[in-house]
């Protein structure tokens, strides 16, 4: 599962998706409780080689790019 997947599937959602030349950005939003699931899961996947994520609905906005 790709760091996108990931987010979306701990509830951020995807609001940009653009290339300029080679450089590809997303910019993703959601609630903070959506970015500690995903942070959660980065953890999960970085200590225990597990690269599944909790499939929830986020709220609130809180910002952050990933890549």
């Amino acid at each position: 599962m790709d760091i996108i997947d990931m987010a979306r599937a701990s509830g951020l959602t995807i609001i940009l998706d653009g290339r300029i030349g080679h450089e590809e950005y997303r910019s993703v939003c959601g609630s903070v409780s959506a970015l500690e699931r995903f942070a959660e899961t980065l953890q999960q996947c970085a200590t225990n080689q597990y690269c599944g994520a909790a499939h929830r609905s986020s709220g609130d906005t809180s910002f952050i790019r990933a890549r």
